[in-house]
C-alpha cells in the first residue's frame, strides 16, 4: 500500500439545542449582535452525563457503521480533545472500551481547534509506516465545560459535539500531505487554563492572524496535495467563526469549492468542528465520492495544519 485513505465519517451532537434568545437571558447580548458578529444561530450542549468519551464514541459509531467495519477491524485509536476532564484513562482508551475495540493503540492529542487535522496526519503517517492498518480518529470536545457563562465574549460561541472519520491502507494516496506548524510566541492568544479550566481568546489577534497569515499556508498545501485551490469541490475550515470563515475561504481561491458553515447551527465546537462540518456535507450529499476537500484546522497555540482529502 503506498497511502491511506478515508473510508467513512460520521457525527454525533447532543439533544439539547441553545439557541441566541437562550443567550440572551443570561447575558447582555441578543440574537442580532451573536449573528451580526459571528454569524452563530444555535450550539448544541451536551448535559452533566455526557462525557467527552460518550459524544466520541457515538460519533465513531456512526463511522464505523458507514464503513461496514467491526470495533475489532481497528487497530488505532485517536482522539484530538483539548477538554478531558482525566488525565487518565485518556479519551481514546475510553473510546475503545465503550465500541469494544481490542488491543488497539489509543491516544489522545490536544492541538484545541487544530487536533482533528494534526490526528488525521498522524493516522496517515502510522498506516504508510505499517503501524496500523486501521484508524479512528477522531475529533470530540465539550467546550460548554470550560466556558465563563457570563463572559458574554466567549459563551455565545461555543457548543458541544464530536466527529470521526475512519483511516485505512489504499493502493493511491487520498490523504494528501500535511502541512503544520504554530506560533508559540501567540499562544495565549488562545486559553483553556486555570482552575476550574475556562476558554479565553484575543479574539482580534486571532482574528487577523487567520484571514491574513493562513491563506498562504493553506494554498500551499493544495500545492503540495498537486491541486490548484479552483480545483477543490469543497473546503472544510475550523468553524471558528463565519467572520473569519468567509474571508479566509475567500482569501485561498477555492472558487468552486463548497465552503462548510456548520458554525452557524454548531457554534465552535473545537477539534469536533472540521468532522463534524465534513460528514454532514458528506451525510447530505454536497461532496460526491473522490471529491478533492481542503480540511484546514487553526487556533489554540496558533496552531495549524492542513491536507486535501479525498471525500469517501
Amino acid at each position: 500500500m503506498n497511502g491511506s485513505r478515508i473510508a467513512a465519517v460520521g457525527h454525533y451532537q447532543p439533544a439539547k439545542v441553545l439557541t441566541n434568545e437562550d443567550l440572551a437571558g443570561l447575558v447582555d447580548t441578543s440574537d442580532e449582535w451573536i449573528r451580526s458578529r459571528v454569524g452563530i444561530r444555535t450550539r448544541h450542549i451536551a448535559g452533566p452525563d455526557e462525557p467527552v468519551d460518550e459524544l466520541a464514541s457515538h460519533a465513531a459509531a456512526k463511522a464505523l457503521a458507514a464503513a461496514g467495519l467491526a470495533p475489532a477491524d481497528i487497530d488505532l485509536v485517536l482522539v484530538a480533545t483539548s477538554t478531558a476532564v482525566d488525565r487518565s484513562p485518556n479519551m481514546a482508551a475510553r473510546v475503545a472500551a465503550r465500541l469494544g475495540i481490542p488491543q488497539a493503540a489509543t491516544m489522545d492529542l490536544n492541538v484545541v481547534c487544530a487536533g482533528f487535522t494534526h490526528a488525521l496526519a498522524t493516522a496517515d503517517h502510522a498506516v504508510r509506516a505499517g503501524g496500523a492498518s486501521r484508524a479512528l480518529v477522531i475529533g470530540a470536545d465539550k467546550m460548554s465545560e470550560v466556558t465563563d457563562w457570563s463572559d458574554r465574549s466567549t459563551c455565545v460561541l461555543v457548543g458541544d459535539g464530536a466527529g470521526a472519520a475512519v483511516v485505512e491502507a489504499a493502493d493511491e494516496p487520498a490523504i494528501g500531505p500535511v502541512l503544520w506548524g504554530s506560533v508559540p510566541e501567540m499562544g495565549n492568544a488562545v486559553r483553556i487554563e486555570g482552575t476550574p479550566p475556562r476558554f479565553a481568546q484575543e479574539g482580534q489577534s486571532v482574528y487577523r492572524w487567520a484571514t491574513t497569515q493562513l491563506p498562504p499556508i493553506a494554498r500551499l498545501a493544495c500545492e503540495r496535495a498537486g491541486l490548484e485551490p479552483a480545483d477543490l469541490a469543497g473546503v472544510v475550515l475550523h468553524q471558528a467563526n463565519l467572520r473569519i470563515i468567509e474571508p479566509l475561504a475567500q482569501k485561498i481561491g477555492a472558487v468552486n469549492a463548497v465552503v462548510a458553515r456548520d458554525v452557524t447551527e454548531s457554534g465552535n465546537t473545537s477539534a469536533a468542528s472540521i468532522p463534524l462540518a465534513f460528514s454532514k456535507l458528506v451525510e447530505r450529499g454536497a461532496l460526491t465520492t473522490g471529491d478533492p476537500v481542503l480540511l484546514f484546522g487553526f487556533g489554540g497555540n496558533l496552531s495549524y495544519a492542513g491536507q486535501v482529502v479525498r471525500c469517501p
